[in-house]
């Protein structure tokens, strides 16, 4: 069974015995001024030009202080539509968009439309949320995002097909559709993931290490176990990492296990462990590391990039808006 979807985004990112590595967006942390943000976009540009195979955002509404990390700082929507205009080929990926606490109408107008304007490269990872302090913000019940996780999930779909009423939602996706990535639980079993989502994206667990990766390993088989027809669904994961200039500085966790910092061989050896257990994708986030993003990036892009490349696919739309 092929895995080729026709997704011109889904499969620059994911092929079946094969791992991609993607970028997590920001690429340093807001620390109370915007225009220290500055120059990112280049850098996306410059890790397209290197051969990642995506950029993801995160879809964070409210900054809490109680969690340590604002994140993501623009809304997800414009950030996306902004890369779409900056790049041409590299997947727009969003890890994740908290479908719990947004109307479906505008989740699927907004993905949409920004599928158009990309010519077609948005994932969309979906997420319930996971910080209470959101919920009652948005006038939203924090015990009940499952339920409204999977309610959003169902009109999304819907209101992507094409309608026999009179009242529809333009535009369509490029390519008929928007893959879906579960992510976590999303509050919901793993049955219900297996046949609803277009893949999954997990938590790693431990990186520093190989019982991570096996313990990871034995989850994608567990889930994959459960897909109907034993149809191909890629697993993402993600890691925040702190690369050490010299490619031999031993793999070590800091911060709790949050943060990995590595040289680049133990990245290899990572991620080739990742890619034999069924991993399909690797987000690194650069935020928290020691060194200047762009130093990092090129970094990725001699010595790991090569080894994992982005999967060949035919040519994203050219954009007729």
């Amino acid at each position: 069974m092929s895995d080729r979807t026709g997704h011109v985004g889904f499969d620059r990112m994911f092929a079946s015995g094969r791992l991609t590595v993607g970028l997590f967006l920001p690429l340093w942390a807001y620390t109370g001024d915007m225009t220290a943000l500055r120059g990112q976009s280049a850098l996306v540009r410059e890790a397209e030009r290197a051969g990642f195979a995506a950029a993801w955002v995160r879809d964070i509404p409210l900054a809490d202080a109680s969690f340590g990390d604002v994140g993501q700082v623009y809304d997800p929507w414009s950030a996306l539509t902004w890369l779409a205009a900056q790049t041409s080929r590299i997947t727009l990926a969003a890890g994740s968009v908290i479908f719990s606490l947004r109307p479906p109408i505008d989740l699927a107008k907004q993905a949409a439309s920004i599928d158009h304007l990309s010519g077609g490269r948005l994932v969309l990872g979906a997420a319930s949320g996971d910080r209470p302090s959101e919920f009652p913000a948005y006038g939203v019940d924090f015990e009940g995002r499952g339920r409204r996780y999977r309610e959003a999930v169902t009109a999304f779909r819907d209101l992507l097909k094409p309608s026999a009423t009179g009242v529809d939602m333009l535009p369509k996706p490029v390519h008929e559709h928007i893959p879906l990535l579960v992510t976590g639980s999303s509050q919901q079993p793993l049955e219900w993931i297996a046949e609803h989502a277009d893949g999954w994206l997990v938590y790693p667990g431990p990186t520093a290490t190989a019982d991570g990766p096996v313990a990871l390993g034995k989850k994608v088989a567990g889930w994959r176990g459960l897909i109907p027809g034993g149809a191909f669904k890629p697993l993402a994961t993600n890691e925040w990492i702190d690369l050490a200039e010299d490619p031999r500085h031993p793999p070590t966790a800091l911060r709790g296990g949050f943060v990995l910092r590595t040289g680049s061989e133990g990245l290899l050896e990572l991620l080739g462990r990742w890619q034999d257990v069924g991993v399909n994708h690797a987000a690194l986030g650069l935020q928290h590391g020691r060194r200047p993003a762009g130093e990092v990036i090129a970094q990725l892009g001699e010595e790991v990039l090569p080894h994992f490349p982005a999967i060949e696919t035919v040519a994203p739309r050219v954009p007729a808006w």
